[in-house]
């Protein structure tokens, strides 16, 4: 391994701090922060790698999450049709990256992750991250060979499951800022 593909990987080692605490704050507020740091880490990463699809699905996902900071603050941001602006930018970033069905990975789960994400509710959140974004996206780290991508998703899915756990997934209905 050459000192360059090191860093490459160790970057994405980097992003799995930022996912790996994101999911044990109940804060809906804070979760979309650190996700959107962990997704800037990621899109450098596979940017570095050559996986385009990746890259710019990150790249939406770090502005949706963005926006998402705000959702309570700003009326505009809680419009619904958010989902659908997002879930087009993707379609044509999918095509503009088209390289192969595996471009298809990245653009399934950030579809469903948006629409979960503009519920505001942070049970609907995990469980479209547990059950779609997650493995879509291990599939897709695999094929990239994005290894800290890779382990991220294993720890993400564990680290939902545990504040489910933690929390109990009927009180994350609430979405406490703490």
């Amino acid at each position: 391994m050459t000192l360059v593909s090191f860093l490459i990987q160790a970057l994405g080692f980097i992003g799995v701090l930022f996912f790996l605490i994101s999911y044990q704050v109940r804060s809906n507020r804070r979760l979309f922060l650190l996700q959107t740091l962990g997704c800037l880490t990621f899109c450098i990463q596979f940017a570095l790698l050559g996986a385009l699809s990746g890259c710019l699905s990150l790249l939406i996902n770090i502005a949706r999450n963005t926006m998402l900071i705000g959702y309570e603050r700003f009326k505009l941001v809680r419009w619904k049709g958010w989902v659908v602006v997002f879930s087009v930018l993707c379609i044509v970033s999918t095509i503009y990256t088209w390289n192969g069905l595996i471009s298809l990975l990245p653009l399934l789960g950030t579809i469903i992750t948006t629409a979960a994400c503009w519920t505001n509710n942070a049970k609907n959140i995990r469980i479209a991250n547990l059950c779609s974004n997650s493995p879509c996206m291990l599939l897709y780290d695999i094929f990239v060979h994005s290894w800290g991508g890779a382990l991220n998703e294993i720890i993400t899915i564990a680290s939902i499951i545990i504040s489910i756990r933690r929390f109990g997934l009927d009180s994350l209905n609430e979405n406490k800022d703490v």
